[in-house]
């Protein structure tokens, strides 16, 4: 499959609503929640003026003309969150686009932006049964805490030593 990554205009940011709504992991035979779960406070954090902080970042993932998913980080006080300093990862893409490995490529395109911008880690929260828990630390996340059902996992940004 076709896709580009590249920065997330501004006028993209509405779609990061999409996204996280996306982003609810469904463990196999659970319905979805409504739509409407998006405004919770819980997980407005990941939207709510998305673009007014220098922290925050976003990538997006397109076929054709469409974009069909997003990595975004922002510094919050969300599931993931670590301390001030780190900002916490969010990522979705469409269904119909998953398992194709533009999820890992969306990932690393971000953990490079970050890495250049000079942040020293970054975090996220996933639930133990969601098979993306694999991918985070296939491409170098560890479990730093759990609950019974969720990790939160780091990513350290080494600064890259020049050859």
């Amino acid at each position: 499959m076709e896709y580009v990554i590249r920065r997330m205009e501004p006028a993209e940011y509405p779609l990061l609503n999409d996204f996280l709504y996306q982003a609810i992991f469904l463990p196999e035979g659970t319905a979805p929640p409504p739509y409407d779960i998006i405004r919770q406070p819980e997980l407005q954090i990941y939207t709510a003026d998305f673009g007014s902080s220098p922290h925050d970042r976003a990538f997006a993932a397109i076929v054709g003309r469409r974009v069909i998913g997003a990595v975004w980080v922002r510094i919050m006080e969300d599931y993931g969150h670590i301390d001030a300093d780190t900002p916490s990862f969010a990522i979705s893409l469409y269904p119909e686009y998953r398992a194709h490995g533009i999820g890992s490529a969306l990932m690393q395109t971000m953990l490079a932006d970050l890495r250049s911008a000079g942040y020293r880690q970054a975090s996220l929260s996933v639930q133990k049964a969601n098979y993306a828990a694999k991918m985070y630390q296939k491409l170098g996340f560890q479990i730093v805490a759990e609950t019974d059902e969720e990790y939160i996992m780091r990513y350290e940004l080494r600064r890259e030593k020049p050859l």
